[in-house]
């Protein structure tokens, strides 16, 4: 598969050279030079196949010839190693759990499938590779667990400090060997803009081969796609009208389901579900797109002011706005509304959700209105213990932590601070 920037003044690259390069020289985007569908008869006879059999089909147009067919089919086994359950809440409203990987985020496949394909590129590679990523939260964590002890790559990640979970930040700071963690004073976006700067800094690519872990990384965008066809091989013989409600921060979770929707799994529509950060929402209400600086939320994965991933949206789409606001709805919640769909799912269905999940409810909520035929499934990014004082706080329960988060509570943080750009740089320059 061919890969081209989104700004369209660099040459094509293949599936290798995009994941170890992370943007185009020319600072844009990969993707995917086609997308080919699957035959109707994957989707037919989707119930005879196994997680790993559905995710090597869907991804293997995408990373061939780079990586032969026998090897991709160990690094889909390898990362598939967890459940991705549909738990139904009632007749017009499911839940997809992402949450049972190694970190209890959905961003553990997308890290475990990047950190595979990265090993395999360089187990012949004397060179090392520095993986440098930022995180408004669980990408940090299973970008950490997934690259743990990779050989030649080194992990730098960049995260707000104060603007991610307790929990979240032990993920990230607390497993040493070759991942570091810098603990940035700003916000989200400011720990994005440092990386994007970072690839464009001649001073540094001349002396050390950076690339990228968030979703702006091919290897880690599109094997979100299988998410949504797990989840439709569970539900499509119930439901025809499959709709998906996804907590929206970066837009890569969404813009892979659209992928899947691409190679010919029939969803029905899309709904991003913002919290206060909704540069989308006003996107599709006005034509004007619009990025701000980021607001602290309690649903702090979702705080970008200027999503990455949605320009790839509008690729799939041709820049056609009609078209787009044909396939995609927004909403917008603020954090009291977040507070009473945490209240509300336990309080009527006996489940437990965390601030993202509790966004994604509130968006089938409103879907729902007007359109009633719709099943609508929301996605739970994250097991609600990793955003245990608010849940519990709001909920009056105290939820018991899992052994992944046990595991990581008692361990000392360790952390690098810094304020700026060249902080950053002097860090880097100096692992040289």
């Amino acid at each position: 598969m061919n890969y081209y920037s989104l700004n369209r003044k660099a040459p094509d690259t293949n599936f290798e050279n995009a994941v170890i390069k992370g943007l185009a020289p020319d600072r844009g985007l990969y993707f995917p030079r086609e997308i080919k569908p699957l035959p109707v008869s994957f989707f037919e006879d989707i119930d005879s196949k196994s997680y790993p059999e559905i995710a090597f089909e869907a991804i293997k147009q995408f990373v061939s010839p780079e990586i032969p067919e026998d090897i991709l089919k160990t690094i889909v086994e390898e990362t598939l190693s967890f459940d991705f359950p549909v738990v139904k809440l009632d007749d017009k409203i499911s839940t997809l759990e992402l949450f049972h990987g190694p970190t209890m985020a959905f961003k553990d496949v997308g890290a475990r499938f990047m950190a595979r394909c990265l090993a395999y590129f360089n187990k012949n590679n004397t060179n090392e590779v520095t993986v440098l990523v930022a995180t408004s939260g669980d990408t940090g964590g299973a970008v950490a667990n997934g690259f743990l002890g990779v050989k030649g790559v080194n992990v730098v990640i960049l995260y707000p400090s104060g603007k991610v979970s307790d929990i979240q930040e032990k993920q990230l700071t607390t497993l040493g060997q070759n991942i570091t963690a810098l603990e940035v004073d700003g916000v989200f976006d400011d720990c994005q803009d440092m990386v994007k700067r970072a690839f464009l800094d001649a001073q540094l690519t001349s002396k050390m081969q950076l690339t990228s872990a968030n979703s702006i990384n091919v290897a880690r965008w599109l094997p979100q796609l299988f998410y949504f066809m797990f989840a439709y091989k569970q539900l499509h013989n119930q439901h025809d009208a499959i709709v998906f409600s996804i907590p929206s921060g970066n837009f890569g979770n969404i813009c892979a389901g659209m992928v899947a929707q691409q190679l010919g799994l029939p969803v029905k529509h899309f709904i991003a579900s913002n919290n206060a950060n909704n540069v989308v929402t006003e996107y599709l209400e006005t034509e004007h797109y619009n990025p701000k600086p980021s607001v602290p939320t309690i649903s702090n994965a979702m705080d970008v002011g200027n999503p990455s991933n949605f320009i790839r949206i509008q690729e799939i789409y041709n820049n056609d706005f009609e078209r787009l606001q044909a396939n995609l709805s927004s909403f917008s919640y603020t954090d009291d509304e977040t507070k009473t769909a945490l209240l509300e799912i336990y309080e009527r269905y006996n489940y437990v959700s965390d601030p993202h999940g509790a966004i994604g409810y509130l968006g089938c909520k409103d879907h729902l209105k007007t359109n009633p035929n719709a099943h609508c499934v929301f996605l739970e990014t994250a097991h609600p213990t990793k955003f245990l004082d608010v849940v519990e706080d709001v909920i009056k329960t105290t939820v018991a932590l899992p052994p992944q988060i046990e595991a990581v509570m008692g361990k000392e943080k360790v952390a690098l601070q810094i304020s700026d750009y060249e902080g950053l740089k002097a860090f880097l320059l100096g692992t040289i």
